[in-house]
C-alpha cells in the first residue's frame, strides 16, 4: 500500500433537526472546504435516486449525505433494511452529470463519521424494544461550527 495522497483533516459536518426531505429522509452536508452546502445542488439527484428505488420512504429510517468533497461532489443515501441492514447508494457529479457506479465510486471515511451516529441513533430508536421512527429521525449528529 502506497502513501496517501493526502492526510485526513476533520470536516465541517451539518445537520438540523428540520433537515428532512419531504419524506423524512434525514439530511447532513459535509463540505471539505469548510463552508456551508448548497443543498440546491442535490435535491433533484436524491429525488431521482430515491424514485429509482421500491423503498417505502415514509415509514422507512434513512438519511443522505450531500457531500462537497475536494474534486466532486457525493451524494450518499442509505437506508436501513431487512432488520439490520444499512444500504447504501452513491452518486457523484462528474463533468457529465451524476453518476451511480459502485464500481468507480463509494462513500468515504468522512462518510463513515455521519454513518457510526446513523448506526448508534438506529440501534438506540429503531433497533430495540420500542421503536420510535420519530426518535430516530430526531436524533442527529451534532453540527460543527
Amino acid at each position: 500500500m502506497g502513501k496517501p495522497s493526502s492526510v485526513f483533516v476533520p470536516r465541517r459536518i451539518e445537520s438540523r433537526a428540520d433537515w428532512c426531505d419531504a419524506e423524512g429522509v434525514k439530511l447532513y452536508s459535509i463540505s471539505a472546504a469548510g463552508s456551508r452546502v448548497d443543498e440546491s445542488a442535490y435535491r433533484e439527484r436524491l429525488a431521482g435516486m430515491k424514485r429509482a428505488r421500491a423503498v417505502a420512504w415514509a415509514t422507512t429510517p434513512a438519511f443522505a449525505i450531500f457531500h462537497d468533497g475536494a474534486t466532486l461532489r457525493y451524494l450518499v443515501l442509505c437506508w436501513w433494511g431487512n432488520d439490520n441492514e444499512l444500504f447504501t447508494a452513491v452518486s457523484v457529479l462528474t463533468a457529465t452529470g451524476w453518476v451511480e457506479d459502485a464500481g468507480r465510486f463509494s462513500f468515504c471515511v468522512w462518510d463513515m463519521e455521519v454513518m457510526w451516529h446513523e448506526r448508534n441513533a438506529f440501534i438506540a430508536h429503531v433497533y430495540c424494544p420500542n421503536p420510535s421512527l420519530g426518535a430516530y429521525r430526531a436524533n442527529r449528529l451534532a453540527s460543527e461550527e
